[in-house]
């Protein structure tokens, strides 16, 4: 079950705001119905890139043994 502050991980490019599959953000937000999130995308000195609406489809809870990886965010 997926909460507010848990970390996740991009399941599908959303290539309007520039995020990639694999992204990871925080979610900010839980709809009541824990159906739809909204999800905060920063850079890594804290800029935000982007805060998305997902449903649980979009995105997946960052599991215990993954690595981070650092990529550029290309310019809009």
């Amino acid at each position: 079950m997926i909460e507010e502050l848990d970390t996740v991980v991009l399941s599908r490019d959303i290539p309007e705001h520039g995020l990639k599959q694999g992204d990871i953000g925080a979610v900010v937000y839980c709809y009541k119905s824990g159906e739809a999130f909204e999800v905060e995308f920063i850079t890594g000195q804290g800029e935000t890139v982007g805060v998305v609406t997902l449903n649980n489809e979009a995105m997946r809870p960052m599991r215990a043994k993954e690595i981070l990886h650092v990529r550029e965010l290309k310019a809009a």
